[in-house]
């Protein structure tokens, strides 16, 4: 399966910050925002990712991440001209995608819980063995912000509305799609919208007519926080400094995750840290047993 994450956008929401640095390179706590969609990916095993950013961004995540080799991933980059939304990136990038199952992540997107690996190959094999869609939803206090899943009484999907006056019910769709092959097709198909934008929410519910789409809940034990706002942002660095400081753990550590995965050997992982050691973020991979 092949990754995508979407990171590009002006960043109004976070003005005057954005005027001089991308918001997807803004910290969340301790390491740059981009990092918690990157890791996502590969928690579920996927290690081709394309990052699509604007033109002004391109070199500076470039000069993040490189290639990802040193983590024996491999990472490509595109630029999209202009953001004509989400379900473009299928129709553009149709060539990366090939003829492969693709996941598509927002960068704001901050998910954490235990079992969130077994989560997310869940949702792979659902793609995979069944040739299902998955995305996921989730309880939240303010749904006329979201787009919004309409469940009947045996919680299966009925609709999906996106920011709706009347919510159908407080389960938000997440920024995380696991999509079969089909997703290139059905994007062609899309008619843009009253905004002139290629609406995921019309690629959802062409899945969901045609009944070859899954929407798994995700509960309690789970967090998931937007960071698109200055407020937001906040709020996920203060979640991520109690967890790691009261745990000792690092949320999104693409470094200890690949070396997890076997991707990278214990010695290539001290190599990795003793550039970082003058601080905590390094200090706590050479830690690592």
């Amino acid at each position: 399966m092949k990754g995508i994450i979407l990171a590009w956008g002006s960043g109004t929401r976070l003005y005057p910050i954005t005027k001089a640095i991308s918001k997807q390179l803004m910290p969340i706590y301790d390491k740059p925002m981009i990092y918690y969609p990157l890791s996502t990916l590969l928690l579920a095993w996927i290690k081709d990712i394309l990052i699509i950013t604007t033109p002004h961004d391109n070199e500076s995540f470039k000069n993040l991440f490189w290639d990802g080799k040193k983590w024996w991933i491999n990472i490509q980059y595109a630029v999209q001209p202009s953001p004509d939304w989400l379900a473009q990136a299928f129709i553009i990038w149709k060539d990366f995608i090939w003829d492969d199952d693709v996941c598509l992540i927002l960068w704001d997107n901050l998910l954490h819980g235990h079992g969130l690996t077994w989560l997310l190959t869940n949702a792979i094999e659902s793609v995979q063995k069944e040739k299902k869609s998955v995305v996921f939803a989730y309880e939240v206090e303010n749904p006329e912000s979201y787009w919004v899943v309409d469940f009947d009484e045996n919680k299966n999907a009925l609709s999906i509305e996106e920011k709706p006056e009347n919510p159908k019910s407080n389960f938000a769709v997440v920024w995380l799609y696991f999509y079969t092959n089909d997703v290139i097709q059905i994007a062609q198909w899309v008619k843009p919208s009253e905004r002139w934008e290629l609406e995921i929410t019309s690629v959802n519910e062409e899945f969901l007519n045609q009944w070859d789409l899954k929407i798994e809940l995700l509960h309690r034990w789970y967090a998931w926080i937007d960071t698109g706002t200055t407020w937001n942002m906040l709020e996920a660095s203060n979640f991520v400094k109690i967890i790691e400081e009261r745990q000792w753990l690092k949320i999104a550590c693409p470094e200890e995750i690949v070396w997890r995965k076997w991707y990278i050997s214990h010695d290539e992982l001290k190599t990795l840290g003793e550039g970082l050691k003058k601080n905590s973020y390094g200090q706590y991979l050479l830690k690592l047993k």
